[in-house]
């Protein structure tokens, strides 16, 4: 049999057996997409919900007006509950071999022209992106199968149509990174289905990394120092309350020097919901230590 019949004979079983299952998310030119995983289950990218309901389109032409279950904006991740019609959800393929190399089906409902499917291989394992919050996504699969607009929440299919992965960020050139169909993913959809939605700790600032903040300082004539130089705070936030302000370099946080927001992400990540993280920061040349209290506060998004 040759490669390209031996092509042919998997986009048509990847179309049998996933094609259903694959959903346009929302309206307009702003749509993404999303993909069946349980019965009445649709899961896409955080970034294309906004609001309690989006719109939910089927590869019939049905529409129907899902409600948005929960949402884990830093992994860039959104349960919807809609009614599917009892159609097959797609099969997760938790346990399908995924190598660099392995080939790969993209299925993508496009709005009056029916399903879109292409073919690529996987072109890189444990590949580490950020999310639209900033937060770092780690484990992504990068493959070469073209997305075009409106792709972002599709799945990455073997060719066996059983899921591999969930397209969320395009790297240009031809490649895409997509969160791996693991266990730990089918258990994040499960509480998110059940409305437990991540929080996080944050400080409400807005930071620039230290080489940013290097060049800002030695422009104004202040000694160099690595960390994070603060753009500004948001009224009310736990950093507003503890006193820092714009203009401010974080230095160290619980006596650990900072040189990348991850770091800071990590710190606070470890603290319990009503604990306090002890900060070092420079203002002009004055050495200054706060803590910052988070009691009662808690929220998705940056630092």
């Amino acid at each position: 049999m040759s490669v390209i019949q031996d092509l042919q004979d998997a986009a048509a079983r990847v179309v049998d057996r996933a094609g259903a299952a694959v959903v346009r998310v929302g309206r307009g030119p702003g749509r993404g997409a999303g993909v069946v995983v349980a019965d009445g289950v649709v899961v896409t990218n955080a970034h294309n919900v906004r609001g309690p309901e989006v719109a939910i389109t089927f590869a019939s032409g049905r529409t129907v007006a899902g409600s948005v279950a929960g949402v884990d904006a830093d992994g860039d991740l959104a349960v919807v509950t809609a009614d599917t019609g009892g159609g097959a959800p797609i099969a997760w393929g938790v346990d399908a071999p995924v190598g660099v190399g392995t080939p790969v089906w993209t299925v993508v409902n496009v709005a009056g022209s029916g399903l879109r499917v292409t073919v690529g291989t996987v072109s890189g394992l444990g590949r580490a992106f950020r999310s639209p919050t900033g937060r770092l996504i780690g484990d992504g699969l990068e493959h070469t199968a073209l997305l075009g607009r409106g792709s972002s929440g599709s799945p990455v299919v073997d060719s066996e149509g059983r899921l591999l992965a969930i397209n969320t960020h395009r790297l240009g050139d031809g490649f895409y990174l997509a969160v791996p169909a693991t266990d730990a993913l089918r258990a994040r959809v499960d509480a998110l289905g059940r409305g437990e939605e991540p929080t996080h700790l944050r400080l409400g600032v807005a930071l620039a990394p230290t080489q940013a903040a290097r060049r800002l300082r030695a422009a104004v004539g202040l000694p160099e120092r690595d960390g994070l130089l603060v753009q500004g705070v948001e009224e009310g936030s736990p950093a507003a309350r503890a006193g820092i302000r714009r203009g401010d370099l974080v230095v160290a946080a619980e006596g650990r020097p900072l040189t990348t927001v991850d770091q800071l992400f990590a710190l606070l990540d470890d603290l319990d919901p009503d604990g306090a993280l002890n900060v070092e920061l420079v203002r002009g040349t004055d050495e200054i230590s706060l803590r910052v209290n988070f009691a009662g506060i808690t929220d998705e998004g940056s630092a």
